[in-house]
């Protein structure tokens, strides 16, 4: 009796343990170069997909150092999610090195999440590297905008049916219910940052665009003087006499830029220091996109009260 008990429980174990390898197993591999996208993925794919980032939230998505590790992560991929318009180009090396079909240029698992956005910032003349981190395509940074995310949302549906057909139904399901939850979170947004409206706000990098578009809010500077160039002696001192002018209150600043030197720049000039995308990647599954937005409004609203 004994040794039968030992039998039926090994066999109830090796049963539950095929189980959860066989449903690990049937998730979709997706990854997605920045934590904006991955949190949009999990929005959209729900239980039926696992998604890794190559770009952490504390990391510069601009420019990241392509390692061996993120050729493995791209390696057993069924779905790569890139941001597009120049942003993450780093990428293309990774996918190279991966020997992924799936994911190269035309290969059924690309989704270019930039697909139908209504890019801004587009530059009219000519780009060259002298003028710094221009990207001749437009602004890149459309997901710190949430009223991007239906059409985001949407492409990653597509994106997703094309790999997996079959869930095409449970993708458009999870969709719908995201955005119902976010229809929520704007209503809240608005109201948040509605007297606020037209405030001046200075950025490190000039990635704000298309979330101060969204809100009413204004670009007074940068602390770049060029994209992705460190500013000058000369800029900064102007940048501080043009922000007592104008009584600029809020310097926003990102992780993986110099806060030292943003929160400078703000004592000087007697404003104060927001660092938005603290959270960035740090919360996980259908709601982290939402969690990410609401501590970037959170952050910018109490700075800027």
């Amino acid at each position: 009796m004994r040794q039968l008990s030992r039998v039926l429980l090994a066999a109830f174990w090796t049963l539950i343990l095929f189980s959860g390898g066989v449903e690990a197993a049937a998730k979709l591999q997706v990854v997605a170069t920045i934590s904006d996208l991955k949190a949009l993925a999990e929005a959209v794919g729900g239980d039926l997909v696992e998604v890794e980032v190559l770009a952490r939230g504390n990391q510069n998505p601009h420019d990241l150092e392509v390692r061996p590790s993120l050729m493995v992560k791209l390696r057993r991929a069924d779905a790569l999610i890139i941001n597009g318009l120049e942003l993450d180009d780093w990428a293309n090396v990774a996918v190279q090195g991966s020997n992924n079909p799936r994911i190269i240029a035309g290969g059924i698992g690309l989704i270019d999440a930039s697909r139908g956005v209504p890019v801004l910032e587009v530059p009219a003349g000519r780009v060259d590297r002298s003028m710094g981190d221009v990207h001749p395509q437009g602004n890149p940074h459309y997901t710190l905008d949430p009223g991007m995310a239906p059409i985001v949302t949407q492409t990653i549906v597509d994106g997703l049916s094309r790999v997996a057909p079959e869930h095409r139904g449970t993708f458009e399901r999870n969709r719908r219910e995201f955005l119902g939850r976010l229809e929520g979170a704007m209503s809240r947004w608005v109201k948040t940052l509605e007297p606020m409206r037209a405030a001046k706000i200075v950025v490190y990098h000039a990635d704000w665009v298309y979330f101060f578009t969204r809100f009413g809010l204004r670009q007074a500077g940068t602390i770049e003087e060029r994209p992705g160039i460190p500013p000058s002696p000369g800029h900064l001192a102007r940048l501080i006499r043009q922000m007592k002018d104008e009584q600029v209150r809020v310097v926003i600043v990102e992780p993986w830029s110099d806060q030292k030197l943003a929160a400078r720049i703000a004592q000087d000039a007697g404003a104060r220091l927001a660092v938005l995308n603290a959270k960035l990647g740090a919360v996980h599954g259908p709601d982290a996109y939402l969690a990410s937005t609401d501590a970037n409004i959170t952050a910018l609203a109490g700075a800027l009260r």
